[in-house]
């Protein structure tokens, strides 16, 4: 997967004053990565989470009032533990069946996301860059259209990592 270059629409680093060993577990372990996962105020039920190549991870959001159910999948590619995460996030059924996002049928099915892990000092910066995977031109061109939506939305799950972690210790 290294040596495949990817049309990364999404680039983010976040400083994390947490041991990588800590920010790898609660991204790979689902009783960790239900308390923080997704949009600000939203639940997250785990149905299935094998963080390892071929393993997958499936889980339903639910918005606070209830009225928005979002399944989702991520497909592993490399788990290299405490320090690269690589999978293909799709929105799904409950069985894990990908399908068009709800909100915009020119969504990409597949978004691949590549997280790294450093570490200095106990203080850990986690670099996550994301694109579409095998997308069409309009695919692209949605994803790019919101690629700064998706870029906030992101940030605000960082911040619930970060308030995550700080609980953690």
């Amino acid at each position: 997967m290294n040596n495949i270059p990817y049309p990364f629409k999404v680039a983010i680093t976040r400083v994390f004053d947490a041991p990588r060993e800590l920010v790898f577990k609660v991204w790979t372990e689902s009783k960790h990565f239900a308390k923080w996962w997704g949009p600000k105020g939203f639940s997250l039920e785990v149905a299935k989470m094998e963080a390892r190549p071929g393993g997958m991870f499936l889980g339903c959001q639910t918005s606070p009032d209830g009225s928005h159910v979002m399944w989702g999948k991520f497909a592993y590619q490399e788990v290299v533990a405490p320090e690269k995460v690589v999978f293909i996030q799709s929105f799904s059924d409950e069985q894990g069946n990908t399908l068009r996002a709800s909100f915009n049928a020119g969504w990409p099915l597949e978004i691949i996301n590549i997280i790294t892990l450093e570490e200095k000092e106990g203080i850990t910066t986690l670099t996550l860059k994301g694109g579409p995977l095998n997308a069409s031109a309009e695919e692209q061109a949605v994803y790019e259209g919101m690629a700064p939506m998706l870029q906030q939305g992101l940030e605000g799950t960082f911040d619930q990592l970060a308030d995550y972690l700080a609980s953690q210790k």
